[in-house]
């Protein structure tokens, strides 16, 4: 027996909505914000200025982690390098001493991991904080969705936002100026 599109459930993912100008939709962030939504994002084929703090975002955390990354993979490698030519087996090559003041001798290794480690933790980090690997999303499913990298102004809220309503946010969009609105649903 196969499954037909009737036979799949769905459930709503949240709204899209379109807006005409980046000054609406940068003024539809704000209404947002002082609205007490939280689970929402605006997309926009450019980079609009003020733009994270009329959604009242702050500076990322993500330099915090990056930071941790890079100090593991400097000490890493000190440990490593260090440990083992100067404690495990000491090396003197040339006079050089097998003691603290060899450290210059170690700063290229210890870079290289510095980057290596900073990198990785950067990849990770992300993949976690954005949920990929996710082949598909319910927004690409939305007719006005697929304009936004051309030409629209799109602001989306997700119905796992707490202050979501299913007519109650569709109005409060309208009421913002939304020249469209689109409920968009996910197959479960």
């Amino acid at each position: 027996m196969s499954v037909t599109t009737e036979d799949k459930v769905k459930r709503t993912w949240g709204y899209v909505a379109e807006f005409d100008t980046a000054a609406s939709v940068y003024e539809a962030a704000k209404a947002m914000k002082e609205g007490g939504y939280r689970r929402w994002d605006v997309h926009s084929p450019f980079p609009i200025h003020g733009m994270d703090g009329a959604m009242g975002l702050g500076p990322s955390f993500l330099s915090r982690i990056v930071f941790c990354g890079g100090l593991a993979g400097s000490l890493t490698a000190l440990l490593l390098q260090f440990g083992t030519q100067v404690g495990l087996y000491p090396t003197i090559v040339q006079g050089k001493p097998d003691n603290l003041f060899t450290i210059p001798a170690f700063f290229p290794v210890t870079f290289e991991l510095t980057i290596l480690f900073s990198a990785f933790t950067i990849l990770f980090s992300l993949l976690v904080i954005i949920r990929l690997p996710r082949l598909h999303h319910p927004l690409f499913e939305s007719k006005l969705f697929t304009g936004f990298s051309d030409d629209k102004f799109i602001l989306s809220v997700e119905a796992r936002d707490p202050k979501f309503a299913r007519e109650g946010t569709r109005e409060f969009l309208q009421s913002i100026g939304a020249k469209q609105v689109e409920l968009v649903e996910e197959e479960l």
